[in-house]
């Protein structure tokens, strides 16, 4: 019997983890893993979190931490001395981390130092830009992993041009992208724009919650002169992320938001209707990374609202564009897409809905 354990901790990673843990399930009678689920509670909301579970058909984790919010390093530190002792009483034969929060790298620092294998799921994605705390969480964990499963050739070479051994490099997929799939067709009778008075393809949906645009009142203010000149043509829905509103109140920004009357603000909202909202739309601006990647699959147009992109295949594929956070750039390339000029693409290769399978697959080996 191998033992695995996954260990999650933020909404991306029960994305990425979902699909996997599933096909595991489903292949339980003719497989000899066992699986475990570990959720650090690096993300702790009800909605950012528990219902997250319900959505995604999983049930609730074997473990729950419960390390909550701190520091980069107290909320590394807090992660790692939780589940130490777990590792040591489960003594798993591989623990599976996913993405690139601070869970991702707790959980690889803490396994390592055990020596316990690692697989790293959404391996190899590189922004180059060391200021981002999730580029050190994702180099130091694929240095530490020994099954590297990639979402695309770039990734691949990235760790190659690390010195990491091919041996360990497996392009399986973007397994973010089983799950939208899999939800895609019950989402679409959810109706969520019509609930809040909006009309297909005419709205734009926004997502901010990266510390270089939200715990940054210059670049936050920047972001809010495009977007006081973008709801003048087209009606905006943002659904507030708990970081980005506490650093609004923190700037004194509440009036500026209020007065915004093309602006809906939205308290953080289930991923279903989420996902509803951004089929729908015209165009999404955001500064996420996953959100980059459905949207190429949806062919959504999606403005990047950062200088850099660790998901450069969004761009040279698909519907991606990185603009930054100048507010001339952003109004510009968002009235293209209102004016119908918006960038096209299409799907990288293995995005497919079948990324957890071929994972699987390599898994069943060890």
């Amino acid at each position: 019997m191998v033992k695995l354990i996954c260990i999650v901790g933020a909404r991306p990673n029960f994305m990425k983890a979902a699909p996997i843990i599933h096909q595991l399930k489903k292949n339980g009678s003719s497989m000899n893993i066992k699986v475990k689920l570990v959720h650090t509670g690096q993300h702790y909301d009800k909605v950012m979190s528990q219902v997250f579970f319900k959505d995604l058909r999983l049930s609730q984790p074997d473990i729950y931490l419960g390390v909550g919010s701190d520091s980069q390093a107290g909320q590394t530190a807090r992660v790692m001395i939780k589940l130490e002792p777990v590792l040591l009483k489960e003594k798993p034969d591989l623990v599976m981390v996913v993405g690139d929060v601070n869970s991702t790298l707790a959980g690889a620092l803490t396994a390592a130092k055990l020596n316990i294998p690692i697989a790293h799921i959404e391996a190899g994605l590189r922004s180059f830009d060391r200021t981002m705390p999730e580029e050190i969480n994702r180099i130091v964990t694929d240095r530490l992993s020994d099954f590297l499963f990639t979402t695309c050739q770039d990734a691949n070479l990235n760790l190659s041009r690390e010195g990491i051994s091919k041996n360990k490099i497996y392009f399986t997929g973007n397994v973010m992208i089983d799950t939208l799939l899999s939800l895609k067709s019950k989402v679409k009778s959810l109706k969520t724009w019509d609930k809040l008075g909006l009309r297909q393809n005419n709205y734009a949906l926004l997502t901010l919650h990266r510390p270089e645009n939200v715990d940054n009142q210059k670049a936050l203010k920047r972001i809010l002169a495009a977007l006081q000149e973008i709801q003048k043509y087209i009606k905006i829905v943002f659904p507030l992320h708990p970081r980005t509103e506490k650093n609004i109140k923190k700037f004194g920004l509440n009036r500026k938001i209020k007065n915004l009357k093309n602006l809906i603000c939205l308290k953080p909202i289930r991923y279903l209707s989420f996902l509803n909202l951004m089929m729908n739309a015209k165009l999404v601006l955001t500064d996420s990374g996953g959100i980059q990647e459905e949207t190429t699959v949806l062919g959504i147009p999606c403005l990047t609202l950062r200088k850099n992109t660790e998901r450069p295949v969004t761009v040279t594929k698909g519907t991606n564009m990185v603009v930054g956070t100048n507010p001339t750039r952003i109004l510009k390339e968002t009235l293209k897409v209102i004016r119908g000029k918006g960038k096209t693409g299409r799907i990288p290769k293995f995005w497919d809905g079948r990324t957890a399978q071929r994972i699987v697959k390599i898994l069943e080996k060890i």
